[in-house]
C-alpha cells in the first residue's frame, strides 16, 4: 500500500467518524427537543396489565398507564392496544433521571375525535362503532371520547335486557354533542328510524292490490292483526282472518306467526294496507256442492235469530236459512219461540245456490207431524119424550104430533 493510499484512508475514516457523530448529535438534540405537551408517534413494544410501553424513538420506551389508554374504563390495557400497533400519544412528563417518559394516547385521541364527531354531526353522518360497556340507563363506546346510547335510542323497540349487547357493532349517529362538558350523546334509533320510514314508502308505491305476500303477525288487536309484511306493518280485519266467525284474533293466530295475506287495499296517502288471510285460503262454498244434496238431513247450530227465520251453520262458513214458516209444524209469531243461539239443530236441505251463496233449510221436515185430532161429527138435536115403558120408540113424526095437529084443523 502506497503512502498516498494510506492518507486517502485515513482521511475517509475520519470523515466518517465525523458524520457519524454529527447525526447522533442532531439524533441527541431531537431527542432532547421532547417536552410536555408534544405529540409523538411510535410503536407498541409491550402491553402489561395495567400499561402499554412505545417506542418513540427516544433513548428509552414511553409508559402509557392504562387510564390513558382510552377515554372509557378498561379492564386491562390489551382491550386498547396490541404488540406491533402504531399509536399516536402526548407527551405528559419527562424525567431523564429516572428514565421515565410518560404517555397518553387519549389525549391525542379525544382531540381528533371531537373534530371528526363535530363533522359527522353538521352532516348527520352514519358510523359504525363498537359497544364497549354496558351501564346503567345505557351503552357505552370508545370513539377517542365517551360516547353514550341511551338506552331508549338503541332499537326502535323496547329492550329490557342488554346485557349481551356488549361487543356489537351498532349503526350510529350523532345525537347531541357538547364539548365543553365532554358530552357525546349517540343514537342508532334514529338510523333504524330514517331506514324504515324509507323502506316504507318504497313498499307502499310498490304494493298493488290482489298481490299476495308472506308475512308476520306483529300484534293483535281486538278489531284485527297487525302483519308485518317486509318491514312495513298491514291490518288484517278481524273479518278477514278466517271465513269462519271469529270472536278474538287469538282463536286464529299469534304473535310471530308466519301468514300468507293478500293485499285488498293500499292508501299510500294515509300510509294504510289492508290485508286478507281468507282470500288466500279455499272459500267454504267452493266445496258446497260437494259436501251436500238437495234433501240431505244434516247437522247444525243455530247462528243467528231474526224476525223471518234462524240462519243455521251448516259447515263452517256455510249457513243456511231456516224460514219461519220451516221452523216447526204450528204457527209461531217469532223463531225465538222455538229456538236460541248456539242451539244445534237436524235440519233438511230444500234448496242450494252456490252462485248467490244460499241454502234454504227446514227444520220441521225433520220432524214426524204431531196426530190430526179428528173433530166430532155435528148431530141433529133431538127433542126427547118421556114415553110409557111399553111404548115403542121408533115412532114417525105424524104419531108423535097427529094429536096436537089435529086440534088446528
Amino acid at each position: 500500500m502506497t503512502e498516498e493510499t494510506k492518507v486517502q484512508e485515513t482521511e475517509a475514516s475520519a470523515e466518517a467518524t465525523n458524520e457519524a457523530t454529527v447525526s447522533q448529535e442532531e439524533a441527541m438534540a431531537d431527542v432532547a427537543a421532547l417536552k410536555r405537551g408534544d405529540t409523538v408517534k411510535g410503536k407498541v413494544v409491550k402491553v402489561e396489565d395495567n400499561q402499554a410501553l412505545v417506542d418513540i424513538g427516544y433513548k428509552y420506551d414511553g409508559i402509557i398507564p392504562i387510564r390513558e389508554l382510552s377515554s372509557i374504563h378498561l379492564e386491562q390495557a390489551s382491550d386498547a392496544v396490541q404488540v406491533g400497533d402504531e399509536v399516536e400519544c402526548q407527551i405528559l412528563s419527562i424525567d431523564d433521571e429516572k428514565e421515565r417518559l410518560l404517555l397518553s394516547k387519549r389525549a391525542v385521541d379525544s382531540v381528533q375525535a371531537w373534530d371528526q364527531l363535530q363533522e359527522r354531526f353538521e352532516k348527520g353522518e352514519v358510523f359504525e362503532a363498537q359497544v364497549a360497556d354496558v351501564v346503567k340507563g345505557g351503552l357505552v363506546v370508545d370513539l377517542g371520547v365517551r360516547g353514550f346510547i341511551p338506552a331508549s335510542m338503541v332499537e326502535r323497540h323496547f329492550v329490557e335486557d342488554f346485557s349481551d349487547y356488549k361487543g356489537r357493532t351498532l349503526r350510529l349517529k350523532v345525537k347531541e354533542l357538547d364539548r365543553e362538558n365532554n358530552k357525546v350523546i349517540l343514537s342508532q334509533k334514529d338510523v333504524l328510524d330514517e331506514e324504515f320510514e324509507a323502506n316504507k314508502q318504497r313498499i307502499l308505491n310498490e304494493l298493488q292490490a290482489d298481490q299476495v305476500l308472506e308475512g308476520t303477525v306483529q300484534r293483535l288487536t281486538p278489531f284485527g292483526v297487525f302483519v308485518d309484511i317486509g318491514g312495513i306493518d298491514g291490518l288484517v280485519h278481524i273479518s278477514e282472518l278466517a271465513w269462519t266467525h271469529v270472536a278474538e284474533p287469538s282463536e286464529v293466530v299469534k304473535e310471530g306467526d308466519q301468514v300468507k295475506v293478500k293485499v285488498l287495499k293500499v292508501d299510500p296517502a294515509n300510509e294504510r294496507i289492508s290485508l286478507s288471510m281468507k282470500a288466500v285460503q279455499p272459500g267454504p262454498w267452493e266445496k258446497v256442492n260437494e259436501q251436500f244434496n238437495i234433501g240431505d238431513i244434516v247437522d247444525g247450530v243455530v247462528k243467528r235469530l231474526v224476525s223471518f227465520g234462524a240462519f243455521v251453520e251448516i259447515a263452517p262458513g256455510v249457513e243456511g236459512l231456516v224460514h219461519i214458516s220451516q221452523i216447526a209444524h204450528r204457527h209461531i209469531a217469532t223463531p225465538h219461540e222455538v229456538l236460541k243461539e248456539g242451539q244445534e239443530v237436524k235440519a233438511k236441505i230444500l234448496d242450494i245456490n252456490t252462485d248467490e251463496k244460499r241454502v234454504s233449510l227446514s227444520i220441521k221436515e225433520t220432524e214426524e207431524a204431531p196426530a190430526q185430532q179428528p173433530r166430532e161429527s155435528r148431530k141433529p138435536k133431538q127433542e126427547s119424550f118421556n114415553l110409557p115403558e111399553n111404548q115403542s120408540l121408533n115412532l114417525t113424526l105424524g104419531e108423535r104430533f097427529g094429536d096436537k095437529l089435529s086440534k088446528f084443523k
